[in-house]
């Protein structure tokens, strides 16, 4: 992972690769960004003129673009790198702006060993957001790469030094080691997404909780199908047992001694989904490999939760299956008997992630958690709602929906609230079970959330987030965001568990 300094030293002082200042865009060119007293002083470094030499190069200040500028003799650092802030706003640059740009030059400088970012800085959450989105930026999954591959392009950033004048004051530096721990998290739950299926079955993921969450202090327990089929887990059951890698059931567990509540998450975990007998069809198989992105997210959260220290206690459950056809494969037709005791007619076996929700759900449930969310890659149709970067957020409690989709914003990440319209219920009905895994195809995100409502019990405050839209990235990166696994969830999750930390569940 990426080192991370904070420094008061001049930009063009600092021993580095290349020094990142932020510009704006103007109405007749670029613009250095405001609020930024390190790039004030390099823009002092090149008399007056380096703007002209920016838009000489075709810098405008939009938002991801990068210029490089060769520094002056006498410098440090060889290389000066602008990047575009988007248009000059009236109050100073927001957060997600901030970690954009960072996270854009932190890409560009993929290979280089050390930069130093002076861009606005104007408090301790101006570090975090910078700190953050570079870390994120300079992320690379490079696990599979042969022995051969020497490419420098692969290479994530190694270090990033953030400029800031109050580099020695408590609340700066105690925000740039949250943002540290979670970066370094995203990173872990955008690995476990992008490790191919045939190197993270069901058993592998248990494998890396049992290896990691002793480090951290986090608990955990693990159900192997024999245990899963003695307990009742018809549904995780039934979605596994077309594959030869069998599922699992994993529990992950922070305490706190001091926590006044418990927050509990549930990730969906298919390692890998073919649809089952209900085949996807071609070109839908590809990325696949990204349907364990809630599990991912969920166990990144508890270890975050740990590290951080937060007076809070979390519990996350890891849902884990492969979805295969076979001859023992689960058949649309076939009736299942959930853990919670209800039936479920099974009409599409690639509506395989509300199965295993289901069971992981009830049994969170057991618990009496003060809060439950839950969070997978379940339908299709959500991303046809909302688009690849916005997720779904629905539940059974208006003021915990309501909440979850706030954090959202302020951790950074998109989100939207969406109802579970009464009527969509009438589609789950089954003449032969309790209930049915689908309803009507119009409004398929919604009815998903109502199935799944059917397992949470009464009480108990329950969000929905359905990440089918940002959790796997196939275009070219932007900002933060790479190609493939995003992590999305882990930094609303972390900031939930903060706030719950904080007794805002109390209202």
């Amino acid at each position: 992972m990426t080192a991370l300094i904070l420094s008061n030293l001049p930009a063009t002082t600092v021993p580095a690769d290349a020094v990142v200042i932020g510009i704006a865009k103007g109405d007749s060119g670029p613009l250095l960004a405001p609020g930024s007293p390190s790039a004030e002083a390099v823009a002092a470094a090149f008399g007056g003129g380096l703007t002209d030499t920016l838009a000489t190069l075709g810098a405008k200040g939009g938002e991801d673009e990068i210029t490089r500028v060769p520094a002056p003799a006498g410098w440090a650092v060889p290389l000066l790198v602008a990047v575009g802030l988007g248009e000059e706003p009236d109050d100073g640059y927001d957060a997600e702006a901030l970690r954009r740009a960072a996270g854009a030059a932190a890409r560009a400088l993929a290979g280089a060993g050390h930069a130093s970012f002076a861009l606005p800085v104007a408090g301790a959450a101006d570090v975090a957001a910078v700190a953050e989105g570079a870390l994120l930026g300079a992320y690379a999954f490079t696990a599979f790469r042969g022995r051969g591959n020497t490419s420098t392009s692969s290479t994530p950033l190694a270090r990033v030094t953030v400029l800031d004048a109050d580099a020695g004051d408590e609340a700066h530096a105690a925000a740039a080691e949250r943002a540290l721990v979670v970066a370094e998290e995203v990173a872990r739950a955008r690995d476990l997404i992008n490790t191919p299926p045939n190197a993270l079955s069901p058993a592998d993921f248990a494998a890396v909780v049992e290896a990691a969450a002793p480090e951290y202090g986090v608990s955990f327990d693990v159900l192997d199908e024999r245990q899963l089929t003695e307990g009742g887990y018809g549904g995780i059951m039934g979605v596994g047992q077309g594959s030869a890698a069998p599922p699992r059931l994993v529990r992950v567990a922070y305490t706190h001694p001091e926590a006044e509540a418990t927050l509990a998450l549930v990730g969906k975990g298919i390692t890998y989904d073919s649809g089952g007998l209900s085949l996807k069809p071609v070109g839908h198989n590809e990325t696949m490999k990204c349907d364990m992105s809630g599990a991912a997210a969920v166990f990144s959260t508890v270890v975050a939760a740990a590290r951080l220290g937060l007076a809070v206690n979390v519990t996350g459950w890891l849902a884990l299956a492969e979805n295969m056809p076979s001859g023992a494969a689960v058949r649309p037709g076939d009736v299942l008997t959930m853990y919670s005791g209800k039936t479920v007619e099974v009409l599409n076996t690639d509506a395989e992630g509300r199965l295993v929700m289901a069971d992981a759900l009830a049994r969170a449930c057991e618990e009496s958690p003060d809060a439950l969310v839950d969070v997978a890659t379940l339908t299709g149709a959500m991303v046809v709602a909302l688009g690849k970067r916005t997720f779904g957020v629905l539940g059974n409690d208006d003021g915990f929906r309501e909440l979850v989709h706030e954090t959202a914003g302020q951790a950074g990440e998109r989100s939207w609230q969406l109802p579970m319209p009464e009527e969509l219920g009438e589609g789950l009905k089954s003449p032969v079970a309790d209930i049915a895994n689908v309803g009507d195809r119009m409004g398929g995100g919604l009815s998903a959330a109502i199935f799944l409502q059917e397992f949470v019990t009464e009480g108990t405050p329950w969000a929905h987030l359905d990440i089918a839209g940002p959790a796997f990235h196939e275009g070219a990166p932007y900002g933060y965001t790479p190609k493939g696994g995003t992590g999305s969830g882990v930094r609303t999750l972390i900031r939930l568990a903060e706030r719950v930390a904080d007794g805002d569940l109390d209202g």
